[in-house]
Formats: C-alpha cells, sequence, structure tokens
C-alpha cells in the first residue's frame, strides 16, 4: 500500500506543470520533474545525488535554509540554471512524526508571470471605453519634464476646469487627453475627439452644435445632435484648438460661459454638461496680437495650461519609448522583435527629433519593415540615416551623399515629408498658414499628414 501511494505521488509530480524539487535531510537531489528542467535547463544528472546549490546561478539555496530552520519561505526571487532564468521559489520543510526528512520546493518561471501581466494588461485596455483608449499608465515617462506634465494632468482630471494641452506636433496631446478623461469622474460616459483644422468651418459648426430640421438644403428630419450634445456629461477633447474660425470661438465662448449651446438654424438654448479638453501646438498669444483668437476665449481656455515637452527635451524617455512602441508593432507587424542595440539607441539619443514620439514610431516601424525574419535586434544599420537640421550639409556646404540609393518614389516621398514636417515647425505648428506657404489646401496636407503618419 506504501508503495502504491509513494507510485501516485511520484506520477503526481512528474505531470504536475509546476516546477518541483525534491531534497533529503542533508540537502541532496532526490527528484526532480520535467518542469524543472524546462524551466532550469538542468536534467537529473546535473541535479540527483547532487547539492541542493547544484541549481542556483544567483542567490542562496533555499532547501539549505529551509532545512536549517525548518521553516517555510515563500516568494524568494533568485537565478537557476546555466540560463539565469529569474524565477520565484517557495520552498516547504518534510516532516514526517516529528522527523525532519527533507525539503520540497516549486518554481515559478517569472517571464511567464510577467507574459500573464502583459496579457492582462493589454486585456484591460480593450475592455476600458472605445472611445478613450489610454490612461496615465500608458504614458511613458522617466524625465522630470514628463512627470511634471503628468503631474499637472493627474490634478485636472479631479477638477471640472477646462484644460489647455499646450505641444509639438507629435507630443502625445491626445494621448494626454484620453488619459485626463479616464482618470476623472466622467470616465464611464462618452469620450469625443474632435480636429477642429480637418473639418471644413461650414461642415464643424453643425457637427459641434448640431442642426435644426430645415436649417440648410439636405437637413435631416428631425435635426441632428452635434457633438456636445453627444457628449453630455462625458469629455469632449477639441484638437488644434488654434484653427477655429472667429465665428466659432464666438460659440464656444458660450459653450463655456453659459454652460448651453443654440443648434444651427434654432434658437432654443440647449444645456450640456460636457468636460472640454483642448489641445494647440499653435502659438495663441501670438494669434491675439494678429486679430486670430479671441482673448476672452483664451482665458477661459488657459485656466489649466499643460505644457508636453518635445521628445528632445526628454531624451531619457527614448529607451523605454522604444521598447514600449516595439511590443505595439510586433503586434501590428506579426513580428518578434526584443529590441533596440546599444549602438542604435546612441544614435536614436544623438537625434533631436523634430516630428517628436510620432517620428520616433515612424523610423522604428520603418526599421522593423525591412529586417529580414531571422533578426530580432534592431541595430544601427537598420536606422535610415538620421541627420539634425543643422547637419544636413558638410562644412563646404554640399549635401550629405551617404544615405543609400533607394526606389525614386520612396526618396521623393522622404523628402516631402522632410519639407512638410519642416514647414510646420517653421511656422510654429501653424498648419493653415504652412499649408498656405507651401501653396497647398488644408485638405490635401492633412492628407499628407495621414499619409506620412505625421497627423
Amino acid at each position: 500500500m506504501q508503495s502504491e501511494i509513494q507510485t501516485m505521488l511520484e506520477a503526481i509530480i512528474q505531470c504536475s506543470e509546476e516546477a518541483i524539487s525534491v531534497v533529503d535531510e542533508h540537502g541532496v537531489g532526490l527528484l526532480i520533474n520535467p518542469a524543472y528542467t524546462r524551466i532550469t535547463g538542468l536534467m537529473e544528472d546535473k541535479v540527483i545525488g547532487k547539492p541542493a546549490t547544484a541549481d542556483i546561478s544567483e542567490g542562496e539555496s533555499m532547501h539549505l535554509k529551509v532545512l536549517k530552520t525548518r521553516r517555510p519561505v515563500r516568494g524568494v526571487s533568485m537565478r537557476v540554471g546555466p540560463n539565469k532564468r529569474e524565477v520565484i521559489v517557495n520552498v516547504a520543510p518534510i516532516i514526517v512524526n516529528g522527523i525532519l526528512k527533507g525539503s520540497v520546493g516549486v518554481i515559478h518561471d517569472v517571464s511567464e508571470i510577467r507574459k500573464l501581466t502583459d496579457e492582462l494588461n493589454r486585456a484591460r485596455q480593450i475592455i476600458r471605453t472605445l472611445e478613450a483608449k489610454y490612461s496615465f499608465e500608458d504614458i511613458i515617462a522617466q524625465s522630470d519634464e514628463m512627470n511634471i506634465a503628468i503631474e499637472q494632468a493627474k490634478l485636472g482630471a479631479k477638477t471640472p476646469a477646462t484644460v489647455l494641452l499646450r505641444g509639438e506636433s507629435g507630443t502625445g496631446k491626445e494621448l494626454f487627453a484620453h488619459a485626463i478623461h479616464n482618470a476623472s469622474d466622467r470616465k464611464f460616459n462618452k469620450f469625443l475627439r474632435v480636429n477642429c483644422a480637418a473639418i471644413a468651418e461650414s461642415l464643424l459648426e453643425s457637427e459641434l452644435f448640431g442642426y435644426e430640421e430645415g436649417a440648410f438644403s439636405g437637413a435631416k428630419r428631425g435635426g441632428k445632435k452635434g457633438l456636445f450634445e453627444e457628449a453630455n456629461n462625458g469629455s469632449i477633447f477639441l484638437d488644434e484648438i488654434g484653427e477655429l474660425t472667429l465665428n466659432i470661438q464666438a460659440k464656444l465662448l458660450r459653450v463655456l460661459q453659459e454652460r448651453e449651446i443654440v443648434r444651427v438654424g434654432g434658437t432654443k438654448p440647449i444645456s450640456i454638461n460636457v468636460r472640454i479638453i483642448t489641445a494647440t501646438n499653435v502659438n495663441l498669444e501670438k494669434s491675439i496680437s494678429q486679430g486670430r483668437f479671441r482673448e476672452d476665449l483664451y482665458y477661459r481656455l488657459n485656466r489649466m495650461p499643460i505644457q508636453i515637452p518635445p521628445l528632445r527635451k526628454r531624451k531619457e524617455d527614448i529607451p523605454s519609448l522604444c521598447n514600449f512602441l516595439i511590443q505595439k508593432m510586433n503586434q501590428d507587424y506579426g513580428r518578434n522583435i526584443e529590441g533596440v542595440s546599444d549602438l542604435a539607441i546612441e544614435r536614436l539619443l544623438q537625434y533631436d527629433w523634430p516630428g517628436n514620439v510620432r517620428e520616433l514610431e515612424n523610423i522604428l516601424g520603418r526599421a522593423i519593415i525591412f529586417m529580414k525574419k531571422n533578426e530580432t535586434i534592431i541595430d544601427v544599420f537598420h536606422l535610415p540615416e538620421l541627420n539634425n537640421r543643422n547637419q544636413i550639409q558638410t562644412q563646404n556646404g554640399q549635401a550629405r551623399t551617404t544615405e543609400e540609393i533607394m526606389p525614386l518614389t520612396q526618396m521623393l516621398d522622404a523628402y516631402e515629408k522632410y519639407i512638410i514636417m519642416n514647414a510646420i515647425e517653421k511656422c510654429n505648428g501653424n498648419k493653415t498658414l504652412a499649408a498656405s506657404h507651401l501653396q497647398v489646401s488644408v485638405r490635401n496636407l492633412y492628407y499628407k499628414l495621414k499619409k506620412y503618419n505625421l497627423e
């Protein structure tokens, strides 16, 4: 009977998905299971009959500690096996009739735990309200500048005050807007996003404020709710607020002052309760002096200004941003890229990133697309040539020609992208002004911004 029980126990241990090791009262290995070999990389001949320290690459033997103290230990971190696998160990003494017979240890692979945690976090992101996908936990921040902006945004989220997010294109203003909504008491209600520069003025007014039946030719029977009504009790994010016309600015001022809107073609005011979050990469103070932005609206919007720093002023965030963006693109592209080499990181740190995080994502995405299937680390030779604006020409004034020859259409696209980015930067982020200088329509400019992932 005793041998049957022993055989049954051994079978259970062998079938277990948990890594198990058993030693005798002297700390000599008696038994391991296949899961133990899978995690540690050690076969039976390296463990059975050997001291309990045989499997440890970093840390002390918990078997020996338990045998000495006769007390169990739990949740101890160490590294085991030739690959120095990071694990968490639980060990308990085996005491029969008051006599210490040995100890049994259960090993948990930390990498598997982290994988499950990552999957759980991804699931939580999917479950979040579809309108506002991001929280403050999704914002990568090691630098003091970015952490200051996050702390200010967290404070703003707890108040009903209008928030004005200021920063260059590609710094993450929309990410902050999502996070503010999800950290507020409105997080279970709607979050709507409006790009004020991407919608024609004739349409923008009816989109924001709605319209009554018969307000204009083609108006729906019964009229239509505007986005402010749709977002009632929730939040509305007005991106590119500096591009609003003076007419729309006057109507927005009424929303902020009176908490009500009037539909196009209507006369009856409609009360609304909406949290307004705005963003701009335009110098609003300069726009006021030029008569293109209302001063009274500016003071209403600027009660809670938050300046989001450009990437060139928080370069210490680049390694963490790379890891985050690579994980995202692994899912998008079906790849298994593990990271960026030290030399490649050094190259990325030397660049000033006029396109900010959006440009970094573009560069990493381009590198991944052209990597071979067996390559898992982005190295310096995978990166395109990264020249700061003041480094584009050599000392004798000749343009650099060290970049590899690519198809003409690809080179033209790259140059067009550079011209657009340069124009927008010189216009202090004012896309309407940039379009005017480039002699293209605003609609055409936004098409190209979307094409080159610069929007």
